[in-house]
């Protein structure tokens, strides 16, 4: 059983390190001759919106004691969370960034919400893996009190992912 854990937290350590860094990494490549992916970013805002949904009608489920369907909904948050993630890459490496073109209080209000989605995007990774681990080898306990602290932030980054895009949408 130690040994288990300790895979699996030496995983989640090299995961939760590995995406942001890669992230960051890719994000300042630019594909030279590729035609930019505009069409991306209402996809992916689309996605996060999904993603939100998810989580709520997830979160509904295990509150009426349906696991399979709790189950079913957090692995399609995930996966929907991943092709997010790629079509994000996907879409900075092909595009020069889209500066906020707002002024005043709605400008700081934008940056407010980017900051805070993108801290708390690096910090929900190692979360939710924890919390998904704890579900999947059966530690329901301890998966309660973490999934207590994932939820929020991860429907905070799926809702501010969303807002962030309707908010500079006008400046594509």
């Amino acid at each position: 059983m130690k040994n288990e854990k300790l895979k699996h937290k030496g995983l989640i350590i090299f995961v939760s390190i590995l995406i942001p860094l890669v992230v960051l990494i890719l994000f300042n490549v630019r594909l030279p001759n590729v035609e930019p992916l505009y069409s991306l970013p209402p996809i992916y805002a689309t996605i996060n919106g999904m993603t939100a949904i998810i989580l709520i009608f997830s979160l509904l489920a295990i509150k009426a004691k349906k696991i399979k369907t709790h189950e079913v909904l957090m692995k399609v948050a995930i996966a929907l969370s991943l092709i997010f993630l790629i079509m994000y890459v996907a879409y900075h490496m092909t595009s020069e960034p889209t500066p906020f073109g707002g002024d005043g209080y709605i400008k700081y209000f934008y940056y407010f919400i980017l900051i805070t989605h993108i801290f708390l995007s690096i910090f929900i990774i190692p979360l939710v893996l924890i919390t998904y681990v704890r579900a999947i080898s059966r530690h329901f306990d301890s998966h309660r009190r973490i999934a207590k602290v994932t939820f929020p932030m991860w429907l905070y980054i799926a809702i501010t992912g969303v807002i962030v895009y309707i908010m500079i949408s006008p400046y594509y």
